[in-house]
């Protein structure tokens, strides 16, 4: 779903995407896209910051973050660095910058929903570690039998680190290792989607910051 108040841009982003195959839905204002999102619980929203209506979009990041786990991919202006952090702490997946290549949000995409979507054959059914749980075939985490709500980037991220117990990590590793090595950004990124980890799971989530370096966990 494509939340976007410019239409040149999200015809765009339609083309692109409906090329790849994708079921495309349009919406121009946050009112109609939150009535889409009730309706259709799109795989994937894309959603600009700037939006005309009740909210703005990250208003609308807000609400649909406390309502579910859909992904989000914001679409921000390149020089609104305070849009693309709020975005993130809010629970945003991943943000792009305008102006942008549209063969990028096409890739990002599909990176996005491959992690929200992956098999879990592929992997351990649950990790542990103390109070924390996590059922990696569900994608759902709690603290002491208790459910906490993450972003599908703070799940991948919470995963990464208990896979790697005991390791430290570069900031860098793990953009390579949770975002994929294709990917270019803020290594800030990183520290945002840290902190959201420790505001929600609070002391379960055992994470020690190794200054000049990155951060390890157990």
């Amino acid at each position: 779903m494509v939340i976007e108040d410019e239409p040149a841009i999200a015809d765009l982003l339609d083309v692109y995407l409906r090329r790849e195959g994708f079921r495309v839905l349009i919406a121009g204002d946050s009112d109609r896209g939150a009535e889409l999102i009730a309706r259709e619980s799109p795989r994937l929203v894309i959603l600009d910051v700037g939006l005309p209506g009740a909210t703005d979009g990250l208003g609308l990041c807000r609400q649909i973050r406390d309502e579910g786990t859909t992904p989000i991919l914001m679409l921000t202006a390149r020089d609104s660095e305070i849009d693309r952090v709020v975005g993130l702490e809010l629970g945003a997946d991943d943000y792009v910058t305008k102006p942008f290549s549209p063969r990028e949000v096409v890739a990002r995409v599909k990176a996005i929903l491959r992690r929200a979507e992956a098999s879990p054959e592929a992997a351990p059914s649950r990790l542990h570690a103390g109070a924390l749980d996590v059922d990696l075939a569900r994608r759902e985490v709690a603290v002491s039998d208790s459910p906490v709500t993450l972003a599908t980037r703070e799940f991948d991220l919470l995963v990464f680190f208990l896979s790697h117990r005991g390791l430290v990590l570069s900031r860098q590793q793990l953009l390579d290792g949770v975002w994929g090595a294709g990917w270019y950004g803020d290594e800030r990124t990183v520290d945002v989607h840290v902190r959201q980890l420790r505001r929600k799971l609070g002391d379960a989530f055992e994470l020690i910051t190794v200054w000049g370096v990155g951060y390890r966990f157990g």
